[in-house]
């Protein structure tokens, strides 16, 4: 077997193999090793027949993609999951072959560097996963349109992204921020109240 497609990359792509199946097809087999051949920096493992991770350097993405989409048969973008692991933003491509073989492939930046590149020169129905992911997640990908607020309502208020790890949705930051105020409130009237008894006392 390919030393690419033994249990060490597994982690690395997080997912499971399944080592029931007997015998990975050969098809799958040659997108694996082409991949890791020309992109030896990506990681690419066969999860089951007809489903394969990939994980890929920043940078080599939007080749892999391309080598996908004109060498290997990969024409059809399926959907784009957005990520965030507390550490980093991570974009992951779903995309298929006409015989059903899907691929996925993962790319990932930083929390203080999340930019990537747009998707559309190669699939052309990505804009709006790639929307998607900019107004949910706050991430940024060059070459898509900044004006368009895809899925969140237009009155969304700015710099609230529903998928990051630590967003605190407006409300209930309000209401916890009323909640101390409240609380405060007590305090201080509860020590006017200990002062007046002791000025009593005296």
């Amino acid at each position: 077997m390919d030393e690419s497609m033994n249990r060490e990359t597994v982690p690395e792509l997080m997912v499971d193999v399944d080592e029931t199946v007997p015998v990975l097809t050969e098809r799958e087999s040659g997108i694996v090793s082409e991949l890791t051949e020309r992109f030896p920096q990506a990681s690419a493992a066969i999860q089951r027949p007809r489903r394969i991770w990939a994980s890929s350097e920043r940078a080599d993405c939007l080749a892999m993609l391309a080598c996908l989409h004109d060498e290997l048969g990969f024409g059809q973008l399926c959907t784009v999951t957005g990520l965030d692991t507390g550490s980093e933003f991570q974009l992951i491509y779903h995309i298929a072959t006409p015989d059903g073989i899907v691929l996925s492939l993962r790319q990932s930046a930083p929390h203080d560097d999340a930019v990537f590149d747009t998707v559309t020169d190669i699939y052309k129905g990505g804009t709006l996963y790639e929307v998607e992911a900019c107004n949910i997640l706050g991430i940024t990908i060059n070459g898509i349109p900044a004006d368009i607020r895809y899925p969140l309502p237009d009155d969304w208020p700015e710099g609230q992204y529903p998928l990051r790890k630590d967003w605190q949705p407006e409300v209930e930051a309000e209401a916890e921020e009323a909640e101390a105020e409240g609380a405060d409130a007590e305090s201080d009237a509860a020590s006017e109240t200990d002062a007046a008894t002791d000025e009593e006392a005296t």
